[in-house]
């Protein structure tokens, strides 16, 4: 019994496989159709992926081309082929406005676009990209069945963004360019005010103005340190008990020494 149910298998995958090369070969687009539609539920979607490629041009404006042209992209999508696949969604949203799987492709064709954003240090387009479609989806279907989940996925993306422009503004502060450093943290609290690398950039802008100050020429010093006394101030007052609070307070014993040479 065992042996038959493996031959019956085998005969089974090479019928598959013949009726799938034949149609392939086959001129007929109908065949094509009715071999990639069984690939897609068979979920062989690289092989569906051949004969949608093939009959798609032949299949625009026909009535079977909105189910054809989901099956395409939701191929494209299980395949990973998120450029394409976020192409061809947005196309089957612009073409079918009424189809009852306009949300669903509307999610996965700006979902597609999360997966091209790269690594926080790399440039960010794709992510800024990914955001916008996202967000046109929730402004699109304010109480669609995958909201929740493109909240999720636009926090995560604006929290790479964040994590780009702290970076961005350190690289500054690592080469001491500390003017620079001090003006690239004042601009990324500007735009990112709920930020969870407040406490960091408040820090990392006051070592700034204190490096600054410190290695000044004697003219500018006396600004410069009070700049820096202000910065000290601002930490604290975001946060009395910083993790930085330690190195900070040695930091101001510092500047108040060097302040007292002007108060006399």
């Amino acid at each position: 019994m065992k042996k038959f149910l493996v031959l019956f298998a085998v005969i089974v995958t090479l019928s598959s496989c013949s009726d799938y090369q034949n149609a392939l070969k086959s001129e007929d687009p109908a065949v094509k159709y009715a071999a990639a539609e069984k690939m897609y539920e068979a979920k062989k979607y690289g092989k569906a992926i051949r004969l949608f490629e093939q009959i798609a041009p032949a299949y625009k404006g026909k009535p079977s081309a909105e189910k054809m042209f989901y099956m395409y992209s939701q191929s494209l999508y299980k395949t990973e082929q998120y450029y394409l696949a976020g192409y061809q969604l947005e196309s089957f949203v612009a073409s079918y406005p009424k189809s009852q799987k306009l949300e669903e492709a509307a999610f996965l064709g700006a979902k597609s676009f999360t997966y091209l954003s790269p690594v926080y240090s790399l440039d960010q387009t794709d992510t800024n990209k990914a955001i916008d479609k996202l967000q046109n989806y929730i402004d699109t279907y304010p109480e669609g069945v995958n909201v929740a989940e493109a909240n999720t996925l636009v926090k995560g993306l604006r929290e790479k963004l964040e994590k780009k422009a702290f970076e961005n503004a350190k690289i500054y502060h690592n080469i001491s360019d500390y003017k620079a450093a001090m003006v690239a943290f004042d601009n990324f609290l500007i735009n990112f005010p709920g930020t969870s690398y407040r406490e960091k950039a408040l820090y990392f802008k006051f070592n700034s103005a204190y490096l600054l100050a410190i290695n000044s020429v004697p003219s500018k010093m006396q600004e410069r340190l009070e700049n820096a006394k202000a910065a000290y101030g601002t930490l604290m007052k975001f946060k009395a008990d910083t993790q930085y609070k330690s190195k900070a307070d040695e930091m101001l014993a510092r500047i108040e020494k060097d302040l007292k040479q002007y108060s006399k």
